[in-house]
């Protein structure tokens, strides 16, 4: 990774003589900032996320329209699963841009900083990232963010991306509505991990009608990163893209037991996809499989 430049806050460094190892440490010895490492395996949810884009539903709970006939939930998510399967394959290549924010707030102190990414990516699953800008707290860059673009490239790994799949050898589904959106109806789906990890998930997410695919995921961690982390959720949105579903806004809130509050955003822009030939999608393989929330997942 290359930066190209740093305008880093000036009161880091009487913080900074408290960052060791993995973050902030209390005076007491006990390590706030590293709870702040739960938004890392969000976004692993968030790393094994990047690339399924989002068309936001209504707000309406309305039965479906005479004009949509509702399938079987065996059905949806085998056509889930199939779709991103074929989006995935018949990705070549992808760029976006990314802006990275975090602000928290408690004790022993607010801080926040910014980072803005160019991420590309390669099929099946190669992944490189250059720092364009960084800004505020340099413990922030170096332990969280720099951190986060290290583990999206660990989650790319096979043995790691297949336990991310949302499939039902990874999750168990529940039919919670049907719910109209500007693209016609979405399936709303309670999601449920068959086995805990930092990389699974339990919430709501929203399947298009038309491509079944993940539009936007309201979720938590099946397993908490840290006994001093209250709670944590986070919120991904998508967008349509050519075909593709990318991510377009992800936000992560961490609280934690000493009070403070850590909460991370990454907007995703500038995107620019290109297919592979029929050949050549024939024989790839998904760089990511279907909805892993990530930083930067391939397309869907």
């Amino acid at each position: 990774m290359i930066t190209r430049s740093r305008e880093l806050a000036s009161n880091d460094a009487s913080f900074g003589a408290r960052v060791s190892g993995s973050g902030w440490r209390l005076k007491s010895g006990i390590s706030v900032f590293r709870n702040v490492n739960v938004l890392k395996a969000r976004i692993l949810l968030f790393a094994a996320l990047a690339f399924v884009p989002f068309c936001e539903a209504a707000s309406s709970d309305s039965p479906p329209a005479p004009s949509f006939t509702p399938q079987p939930l065996n059905v949806v998510i085998d056509n889930l699963v199939r779709k991103d399967r074929e989006r995935a394959q018949s990705l070549l290549s992808a760029e976006s841009t990314r802006v990275y924010r975090l602000v928290y707030t408690g004790f022993p102190g607010d801080r926040e900083a910014a980072m803005t990414v160019h991420a590309l990516y390669s099929s099946p699953s190669d992944k490189e990232f250059e720092i364009i800008s960084e800004t505020g707290s340099r413990a922030i860059v170096d332990h969280v963010f720099k951190k986060l673009l290290a583990d999206e490239k660990e989650a790319a790994k096979p043995e790691i991306r297949d336990r991310m799949v949302l499939n039902p050898e990874n999750y168990d589904f529940r039919l919670v509505r049907y719910q109209p959106s500007d693209r016609g109806w979405q399936y709303v789906l309670e999601v449920m991990p068959k086995l805990k990890s930092k990389y699974a998930y339990r919430g709501k997410i929203w399947v298009d009608a038309n491509d079944f695919a993940v539009t936007r995921i309201d979720a938590e961690p099946a397993q908490s990163p840290s006994f001093w982390t209250k709670h944590s959720e986070f919120h991904h949105q998508y967008v349509r893209i050519q075909g593709f579903w990318v991510p377009a806004h992800n936000e992560s809130v961490s609280y934690i037991r000493m009070g403070g509050r850590a909460t991370l955003t990454i907007d995703y822009k500038d995107y620019q996809l290109n297919r592979a030939s029929n050949r050549a999608a024939r024989t790839s393989t998904p760089a990511f499989l279907p909805q892993s929330p990530a930083l930067f997942i391939p397309p869907r």
